[in-house]
């Protein structure tokens, strides 16, 4: 073997994350000698059993990561100290060693827990080959608990709560929030159908859905329903969000769920509509009116009109449809902003939509001579979010950009793929952002204000919108911009996997 080779394999003991603590079962003095010379130089703890009935009392007392049993010891045989070792540390690794190997021996072994097989005589390399595959074998074991336990952390700390169910609608996982939330006193229901903890017919269909959810579409189904713990406790309202949850061979494994507390939010949402229908009942239909009657007067229906009186009266018709429109922006801010309503998510292809939404507004930037055009970069990319917020998004840009363009600009749009996020980009060669006003343009109602956006008409609520949708969709956006240079919008969207 090489000195790379040899390098490894003690590299692999000595820097283990632990000291393995090794036990060495053998009625051979000279093997129990050679081994544990050999393993405490590599830094092992090492001790020793020179039979069965000794080894299983030491096994019964502490725990050791790795025994090294021998298969034919007077007394009590290998073969029936390693399924009491198995009972008492079912994670320790068992390597057995014996001069008679056979192929039944290595089955025997292997069926009642064994990792590996060692025959007599074997090299001191052999054994530093066994065991580093061993310690391996132990980490590979300790990082997937720990990953596990931190998962656990994380989840039963949260303050929504979580189920997670396999395909036949046992429970899998449930944090303590989902519990309060359903009324349950019970600790341990892992293991149980989900229906006999779960009444409402809508949240169980919600969940068979998920499950039954066929390979070639991926949709998040949310819904909003009605828990009452008690009789004297008052009604909660619980959004839920119910998803697939599947392998790397697209196979439905079970669902995901997760419940979010907005009885709060619900009734400042209700006294926001309750404004808002206000609004729109006291200012919205006055408003209307008024564009009604400027309407006609422009029209010269009530009489011939001078070019200066056109020119006035066209501008209080402008002033009347932007208020019109800020009302209208307003709404959607705050409906966006609540998180109540329960938008359903499905797997977007990001370049089928850009590529009609540029189809649509090809027209408008054709009429101030702007080259319209789309960046291809692959032919899909894929991430979870809501449609019409996620179209809502780039068209804003777009038409933002269009609008503080000049004649003859170009307006490019791209969608790309990181390893870990999908990105949209809408970079213009328009009149750009000062330097000192890129840090307030997601600010509402900011508008840059200079010479040349003074006849801009627009309400300052587009880009408010936008970062609304993008945070809802826990993404983010960037803007780089220089005066008469243009401006690069850029928004990234994390891929949400809910595969294994």
């Amino acid at each position: 073997m090489n000195d790379n080779r040899k390098d490894f394999l003690k590299m692999s003991i000595k820097d283990a994350f632990f000291q393995p603590r090794v036990l060495i079962v053998d009625d051979e003095v000279r093997i129990q000698k050679v081994c544990r010379r050999l393993l405490a130089e590599e830094g092992c703890d090492v001790e020793s059993a020179e039979n069965g009935i000794k080894g299983l009392k030491m096994i019964k007392e502490k725990h050791f990561d790795i025994i090294l049993l021998d298969l034919m010891m007077p007394g009590i045989s290998g073969l029936e100290v390693l399924p009491d070792i198995k009972a008492h540390h079912p994670d320790t690794v068992v390597i057995v060693i014996t001069g008679y190997a056979t192929l039944e021996h290595s089955i025997e072994t292997m069926k009642k827990g064994a990792f590996d097989f060692l025959a007599k005589p074997f090299s001191p390399q052999e054994l530093r080959i066994v065991i580093s595959k061993a310690i391996e074998f132990i980490r590979t074991l300790q990082d997937i608990a720990t990953e596990k336990s931190r998962m656990r952390v994380m989840i039963n700390t949260l303050s929504n709560g979580v189920l997670t169910t396999d395909n036949q609608k046992q429970i899998a996982l449930a944090n303590p929030a989902f519990l309060k939330m359903i009324g349950c006193r019970k600790t341990s229901v892992i293991g149980h159908k989900v229906s006999e903890f779960i009444k409402d017919s809508k949240l169980l269909d919600m969940i068979d859905q998920a499950i039954h959810q066929s390979e070639e579409i991926f949709t998040e189904i949310t819904d909003e329903i009605d828990m009452t713990l008690s009789k004297d406790e008052e009604t909660m309202t619980i959004g839920i969000r119910c998803i697939p949850f599947r392998d790397r061979l697209n196979r439905n494994l079970g669902s995901i769920t997760v419940f979010n507390d907005v009885t709060a939010l619900k009734k400042i949402d209700q006294l926001k509509s309750n404004f808002v229908s206000m609004v729109a009942h006291e200012i919205k239909s006055p408003l209307n009116s008024i564009l009604m009657q400027l309407k006609v007067v422009l029209d010269g229906l009530a009489g011939e009109l001078t070019e200066k009186q056109k020119e006035i009266l066209q501008r209080s018709s402008d002033r009347i449809k932007s208020l019109t429109t800020l009302s209208s922006e307003l709404l959607d801010l705050s409906k966006i902003e609540s998180g109540l309503i329960n938008q359903e998510r499905e797997e977007l292809n990001l370049i089928e939509l850009i590529n009609g939404l540029v189809e649509f507004y090809r027209d408008k930037a054709a009429s101030k001579s702007i080259i319209l055009t789309v960046e291809k970069t692959k032919k899909e990319i894929r991430m979870m979010g809501n449609r019409t917020n996620i179209e809502e998004v780039v068209s804003n840009l777009i038409s933002n950009a269009i609008r503080y363009s000049p004649n003859g600009g170009t307006i490019t749009v791209l969608a790309d793929e990181k390893s870990d996020c999908a990105k949209i980009m809408v970079s213009d060669t328009g009149i750009g952002i000062p330097k000192d006003d890129l840090n307030h343009i997601f600010d509402r109602f900011f508008r840059v204000k200079n010479e040349t956006t003074r006849y801009i008409n627009g309400t300052g609520l587009g880009l408010s919108i936008v970062k609304s949708i993008v945070d809802a969709h826990h993404g983010t956006i960037e803007v780089e911009s220089e005066v008469n240079k243009g401006t690069c919008f850029s928004i990234y969207f994390p891929k949400s996997e809910y595969k294994i």
